[in-house]
């Protein structure tokens, strides 16, 4: 997984917490709850594309589906849980230094043997 990955998913998952906590009103049982639940389901899609299957995803899931906790910033919490410690490591270069490698041909080695 790439920094830029994590750092999208990040986002998104931010996004989403500050729309459905700016929107709460809006969103208790009115007419845009329809749309809270499909932001809910997009954001587990979109994430585990992202970054891949995360158990973290689960309980955030059923959080945002619950009246009440879904005031919770779940899908950031998730994400965070979910990216710590998973960049991929930076190649470093070896100083120039290059082992060739040629493969013995298959009659050197009967007649080492």
């Amino acid at each position: 997984m790439t920094a830029r990955r994590i750092w999208i998913a990040r986002a998104l998952a931010v996004t989403a917490d500050v729309i459905q906590i700016a929107l709460a009103p809006l969103f208790l049982e009115g007419g845009l709850s329809v749309f809270d639940a499909v932001l809910d389901a997009s954001m587990a899609g979109v994430l585990t594309l992202l970054v891949g299957w995360h158990w973290a995803f689960l309980p955030a899931f059923v959080a945002e589906l619950a009246p009440g906790i879904d005031l919770v910033p779940s899908w950031t919490l998730a994400v965070f849980l979910a990216t710590r410690r998973r960049v991929e490591p930076r190649a470093t270069p070896r100083e120039g230094r290059v082992i060739d490698v040629e493969p013995v041909p298959e009659r050197a080695r009967e007649d080492s043997g």
